[in-house]
């Protein structure tokens, strides 16, 4: 078969403005960025048309080195509702250039279910990833800045949260020292940079309704503590209204298409394992303006993007899914069933049977929010007739919808099976109201003690003196009411990457909290986990090129 990025090149694009006006988008509110993407214009978003769209989450069984493909199902089934005839649009994060470069080689989905043009979106795209570094740390510039020429006056800070960021994944920038040489170059201070997903700039961004509210959550930006303990913020520099001016044009939805020229938003692009994990409320409200059906994904496992999704992003834009589907491949549940990684493609029925404890742990915990169910089964060339009718019996016994999903090899076509099981179900057996996890007046304790216990299976939770300083600062500043994002690894319930499968009555513990006062939300850090991803060994980048004018190594 061909590669990802043949199959892109060889497929003839629409010109944008007649991908806006298939679903209903004038042409003159129409920005292009060249011929094939444009930015829209947020005041294009209709309140009374979202209430009538059904919208749809793609979630997945926890993750695995192997990949689940929750970004090709998403799309696949977009294509198949509108091959079904749905007016079916899909809602997408955008791709970081770290992961680009290091692990995955690209993050547009995958065969004949991709959004286009793939090699634009996987590398510059609109530049809004660009925005949002530079704004970033055009703060940590003014803050250095500020604190350089009122050291005179006495000004200083006890503590400075903000640090910088890159999109590029690069574990020597984890911990810096900047200020180094003559006093001239500033003051000499610890720093470091999280990747530019993790940055508080895209969960503002991916959480804004307007560029005023976006001003707002900027100038709310927590930036340290002065030594007697006041909070120190954006505002006290006076500078929202320019980071601002950064971020004017980034905030508008991205418009592509996909591989067989129906409408794509791709806007937005926190990962799930440090950050909320899901694309822009404007790119999903927009799409839900002009969707009939929208499907859009949260990252990793749905104990990170779902559970997010629900508690933070659902809780804060009043939007919530009609339905949600789990995403499962053999192979992932063979890993989680046991089986070596080497030994994955291989026929293995008792480690499949094994690893189907993870999706029952997933599905029970996504009944907890309310949500109908079903499994989407993604094949792969090595999977076998047997295993995927082990699945499918499973899944009967759960009484969960079942549906093999080959939008890889087929396209649309491929996902029509998926398509008619989906729209079956949000007609006859929709999700009921979300039921969050938490309640916005239980202490910040009692919420990361909810999701750990109440979805992860952990028996106890337990603080640093760290987290623990740092819940008295939050209660002290009156946001203990922040919904809470848990940084943890996507490879395990636990903190343990190691621990695959269902974990139980194990101790989760917080590291460290991180307060997004402009988010508007706490991070609390578990386990290990880093917000700057270091390479691997043989990272994609030793596989890219451009010869004749054509990339090469973008999969």
């Amino acid at each position: 078969m061909k590669s990802d990025i043949e199959i892109a090149r060889s497929i003839e694009l629409k010109k944008i403005k007649q991908v806006a006006e298939s679903i209903g988008i004038p042409r003159y509110e129409v920005e292009n960025y060249g011929r094939y993407v444009a930015k829209i214009p947020e005041h294009l978003i209709d309140e009374e048309k979202i209430k009538k769209s059904k919208l749809i989450l793609v979630t997945a069984i926890t993750a695995t080195k192997t990949g689940i493909g929750k970004t090709t199902v998403s799309i696949g089934l977009s294509l198949g509702l509108n091959k079904i005839g749905k007016k079916a649009i899909v809602a997408l994060r955008e791709p970081s250039l770290g992961p680009c470069f290091g692990m995955k080689g690209g993050a547009a989905g995958g065969g004949y279910a991709q959004v286009l043009p793939m090699e634009k979106i996987n590398l510059h795209f609109t530049g809004d990833f660009h925005a949002i570094t530079s704004a970033h740390n055009m703060i940590s510039a003014l803050l250095d800045n500020y604190l350089y020429h009122n050291q005179a006056k006495g000004f200083a800070l006890k503590e400075i949260l903000w640090k910088r960021v890159l999109d590029v994944n690069d574990r020597s920038l984890r911990s810096t020292v900047v200020g180094l040489g003559p006093k001239s170059n500033g003051i000499t201070q610890e720093s470091g940079f999280d990747i530019t997903s993790a940055s508080e700039i895209m969960a503002i961004l991916c959480l804004a309704k307007d560029i005023p509210d976006l001003r707002r959550r900027i100038e709310n930006i927590l930036l340290g503590f002065t030594f007697d303990d006041k909070p120190f913020t954006v505002k006290d520099l006076g500078v929202a209204g320019a980071i601002t001016v950064l971020l004017k044009d980034a905030i508008h939805p991205n418009l592509v298409q996909t591989t067989e020229g129906t409408a794509a938003f791709v806007h937005g692009g926190p990962f799930a394992n440090i950050a909320h994990g899901c694309n822009s409320i404007l790119a999903t409200k927009m799409s839900m303006t002009f969707g009939d059906y929208v499907i859009t994904e949260a990252g990793f496992g749905a104990d990170l993007g779902a559970e997010k999704f629900y508690n933070i992003k659902c809780r804060k834009s009043g939007i919530c899914p009609c339905l949600t589907v789990i995403v499962a491949t053999a192979q992932g549940l063979k890993m989680h069933g046991g089986v070596s990684l080497d030994r994955l493609k291989e026929p293995d029925m008792e480690g499949l049977k094994e690893g189907l404890r993870n999706l029952d742990k997933h599905v029970h915990n996504l009944r907890q929010f309310g949500q109908s169910v079903v499994v989407a089964y993604n094949r792969f060339a090595c999977d076998t007739d047997e295993e995927i009718e082990l699945v499918r019996q499973h899944c009967e016994r759960l009484e969960v919808g079942f549906a093999v999903n080959n939008a890889f090899i087929e396209g649309g076509e491929g996902a029509v099976e998926l398509a008619h099981l989906v729209a079956d179900t949000i007609e006859n057996r929709p999700s009921e109201p979300l039921r969050f996890t938490y309640k916005e007046e239980d202490s910040v304790e009692q919420k990361i003690e909810k999701i750990a216990i109440g979805i992860y299976g952990a028996s106890v939770v337990t603080y640093s003196v760290a987290a623990r300083n740092r819940i008295k600062q939050i209660e002290k500043m009156g946001i203990a009411h922040f919904p809470v994002c848990i940084a943890k690894t996507q490879y395990s319930f636990s903190a343990d990457p190691k621990l695959y499968g269902v974990v139980e009555n194990f101790e989760f513990h917080i590291k460290d909290l991180v307060i997004n006062n402009g988010a508007e939300m706490i991070v609390a850090i578990a386990g290990e986990i880093v917000r700057m991803p270091g390479l691997p060994k043989n990272p994609q980048a030793l596989h890219m090129d451009i010869v004749d004018g054509v990339i090469e190594g973008l999969s």
